[in-house]
């Protein structure tokens, strides 16, 4: 989306732009409301599942924002290739952490179900810290990479031109092409047979189990199986740029229509998944956020009911 040169009219920029932003702040409001129950409930913070859950969700709401923000940006103000790659270096990072944080996370429904004896030494809170900083690190590397191979095959003003700033126009040299499939490759294959190989041992272990532990069993094969939904609408992102190209191609005239569609389906839609998938769905944390806004409510109608009554007996 962010592809988006000057050649577009004023109204078809301002609609996009207003729908990118209005839908942005939707999303990043209703994520926000499931940041607010966590860090209100320490119950959640005790629990890796709800640490790597959370994780998730403050992790869309970076890429997202920062994605909205450099959509406006593109069509508002024009960027130099340093603060582009700045940019580009927070979004790429993020949006590769969404998938390893997903493989995470049904790693660990598979411990609770197939391993519970140890879950509670496997799974604890300081190694979901501990998986998440390793979450960062092995997304932040390949998004560094692009950055130095500019540097060791640009010259050093390339730094202070004006570009459009997109991933498939900054990075395309044929080095960072290779790295760009090498990297999808591995990431692909790891996250995929992650999520494949712990749904089938939950789906195997849920032949084994009590009447009694059946329920817990199937949430958490359900669980796991919308991961992998959610996976593959992630995963989208990274081919967003060719099916874009593809399409403005064949279709040139629909080109802002195009972008728009796109961003919105495959990189705004996944960041309200989250929520919707694991916090909707649990009980817990549906009747936790029920409860703290339901009190915030009580509290200010107790406070405007007061401040009513006193301007009644003035009147």
């Amino acid at each position: 989306m962010n592809s988006t040169q000057r050649l577009d009219s004023f109204n078809a920029a301002f609609t996009g732009n207003l729908s990118t932003f209005l839908l942005g702040f939707i999303i990043n409001c209703i994520n926000g409301a499931f940041v607010y129950t966590y860090f209100k409930s320490q119950v959640f913070q005790r629990n890796p599942r709800y640490v790597l859950y959370i994780h998730l969700v403050i992790n869309d709401m970076i890429m997202l924002t920062c994605s909205v923000v450099l959509q406006i940006m593109t069509y508002t103000i024009p960027l130099s290739f340093a603060p582009c790659c700045i940019m580009l270096l927070i979004i790429v990072t993020t949006n590769k952490n969404s998938p390893l944080n997903l493989a995470g996370m049904a790693v660990e429904r598979y411990i609770a179900v197939c391993r519970p004896l140890h879950h509670v030494q496997i799974c604890s809170v300081q190694r979901a810290y501990a998986l998440i900083a390793l979450i960062w690190v092995c997304s932040f590397i390949p998004a560094l990479t692009d950055i130095i191979i500019v540097l060791a095959t640009q010259p050093l003003s390339v730094f202070s031109r004006t570009v459009i700033c997109y991933t498939t126009f900054l990075y395309n040299t044929p080095y960072h092409k290779a790295k760009s499939v090498v990297v999808q490759i591995v990431l692909l294959s790891f996250v995929f047979l992650t999520v494949i190989i712990t749904y089938l041992k939950v789906l195997c272990a849920a032949r084994a189990v009590s009447d009694s532990n059946k329920a817990s069993t199937r949430s958490a094969r359900n669980t796991i199986l919308l991961h992998g939904v959610q996976l593959l609408i992630c995963m989208m992102s990274y081919f967003s740029p060719f099916i874009n190209l593809h399409l403005i191609t064949t279709w040139p005239l629909e080109r802002t229509k195009i972008l728009l569609t796109n961003f919105l389906l495959f990189n705004m839609l996944p960041r309200l998944l989250s929520p919707l998938i694991y916090g909707a769905r649990d009980k817990k944390f549906s009747s936790r956020i029920r409860l703290h806004f339901s009190c915030a409510c009580s509290v200010e109608e107790r406070t405007v009911r007061p401040r009513t009554r006193s301007k009644q007996m003035f009147h």
